[in-house]
């Protein structure tokens, strides 16, 4: 048996549950809060979505029927935990969500947490500039180096349409950074 079936069956039994959670937590906290980082850019709401995440996969895990990878889909929550959150945001500010986007990249520039040089504000810009599926396609693809599959399996699309998402996201990006650094 795997060890992820291992630690889904110990997350489902009542006596090993909070062990298996704890181990669980620490296991992918850091892969998740970089996920929704960036999604929702600012580091304070990425620990408020990512808290938001282990409260609905740890309240949620007696209902995994492991029909994807756990990996999977716990990034479909955190995903989903991420895009919630900025449209709540959004809303309560009364504004779209794309100049909420807009506002968070700007952001970016006073966070002691963001550490990037010019052209890696440069780079979130561009990306702040896309429809949301294609950030998040970009930023799964490019960032955290997972396959098609995957987001497929994450993001519940076909291959062939995150494909075309991540094209027209490179090419937008790439005319966005040349028109921005010359």
């Amino acid at each position: 048996m795997t060890d992820e079936l291992v630690l889904i069956k110990e997350l489902q039994h009542t006596s090993t549950k909070e062990k298996a959670f704890k181990q669980l937590v620490n296991q992918y906290k850091e892969r998740l809060y970089w996920h929704i980082r960036k999604i929702v850019l600012v580091h304070d709401d990425t620990d408020d979505v990512l808290q938001n995440t282990f409260i609905k996969i740890y309240r949620n895990i007696d209902n995994f029927k492991n029909e994807s990878k756990l990996f999977s889909w716990m990034y479909r929550i955190a995903t989903n935990e991420s895009i919630t959150y900025i449209n709540k945001r959004a809303k309560e500010r009364d504004i779209s969500v794309d100049e909420y986007h807009q506002e968070a990249v700007t952001s970016l520039a006073d966070d002691h947490y963001f550490s990037g040089d010019y052209i890696q504000l440069v780079l979130q810009k561009a990306i702040a500039t896309l429809p949301q599926k294609q950030q998040i396609v970009f930023n799964m693809k490019y960032f955290e180096a997972l396959k098609y599959d995957q987001i497929s399996e994450i993001l519940d699309t076909s291959v062939g349409a995150l494909k075309a998402s991540y094209h027209h996201a490179t090419k937008k990006i790439e005319e966005f950074i040349k028109n921005h650094t010359d």
